[in-house]
């Protein structure tokens, strides 16, 4: 029996760790999540591991909340003195941080709205290795032709605040195309988003993952909801491992992505999208 549970344990360990690193790069988490359970299945019942892909997604939005803090809490007792000085309730709330988050509000709408209304239907309809795949060549294309056509070109946006309203509801739908289909990645549609409407690349990866935020933690707790808190102790042992790993996992890939992103594009992560959605149409539609 204990043999048996610390194999379970790596096994989570692995999906904790694909998932932290795949959240935030812009190759899918959730198109690498279900090729790997192609190949290492956790001993649970189907409705435990439909919420726990989900749930350890969890992990990973507390890295970025970790990570940016300072960013992201618009609550404190401003220091700014003299004329320039906020008044009233500013004085203790950034205005500037709450107006950030009121466009990630309406960047979050669509996908709230048609992706929660849908998901039933989106995962019984998408949710299979080949949508996945061509889903991830399709966006891995984008990505190449976006970063070939912008090349030599200066940002537009350079900041968040200078985000508009409008910005923000495109940006929204982009992301709802990752909520219809697995293998887009979320981070990815967002990006490839941003970076048609000329936000810099350093400015849409911040976006993507503040915007993460209210979508996973609302899909983690949907999921959570609907399957109750009665877990064994193995089925906790196994979030639990999950969860931490997804965290640790992913401060270092959102670290390593800032720090990439500043001298580089985004045309690798388009390559190895192609390289893979091609090896996993060869796998499941001549191999297996």
């Amino acid at each position: 029996m204990f043999n048996l549970m610390i194999i379970e344990l790596i096994k989570s360990f692995f999906f904790g760790l694909v998932e932290g690193i795949t959240e935030w790069l812009p190759i899918s988490s959730t198109g690498h999540m279900i090729l790997l359970d192609q190949f290492v299945k956790l001993d649970v019942s189907k409705s435990f591991y439909s919420m726990f892909e989900v749930v350890i997604q969890l992990g990973a939005i507390m890295a970025v909340v970790v990570i940016y803090w300072k960013r992201i809490w618009p609550f404190h007792h401003s220091q700014a003195v003299g004329i320039a000085a906020p008044k009233g309730i500013w004085r203790y709330v950034d205005k500037d941080i709450m107006i950030m988050w009121l466009k990630i509000f309406i960047s979050c709408l669509p996908a709230g709205i048609i992706g929660v209304a849908f998901n039933d239907t989106f995962e019984r309809l998408f949710y299979n290795p080949v949508s996945v795949a061509i889903a991830l060549i399709v966006f891995g294309v984008a990505f190449i032709w976006i970063e070939t056509a912008h090349k030599g070109k200066k940002a537009k946006v350079n900041s968040i605040a200078e985000i508009s309203y409008n910005m923000a509801v495109m940006i929204g739908f982009f992301q709802l195309i990752a909520a219809v289909f697995p293998g887009t990645s979320r981070s990815g549609a967002t990006i490839v988003g941003a970076l048609l409407l000329g936000v810099s690349r350093t400015v849409a990866a911040e976006y993507t993952f503040f915007l993460a935020i209210p979508v996973m933690f609302g899909a983690a707790l949907f999921k959570l909801l609907k399957f109750g808190l009665a877990f064994t102790s193995m089925e906790f042992w196994i979030m639990m491992v999950g969860l931490l790993t997804a965290f640790v996992s992913s401060i270092i890939v959102i670290k390593f992505l800032m720090r990439y992103i500043k001298k580089h594009d985004f045309k690798v992560f388009g390559w190895y999208r192609i390289a893979l959605g091609l090896l996993v149409l060869l796998y499941f539609l001549v191999l297996k």
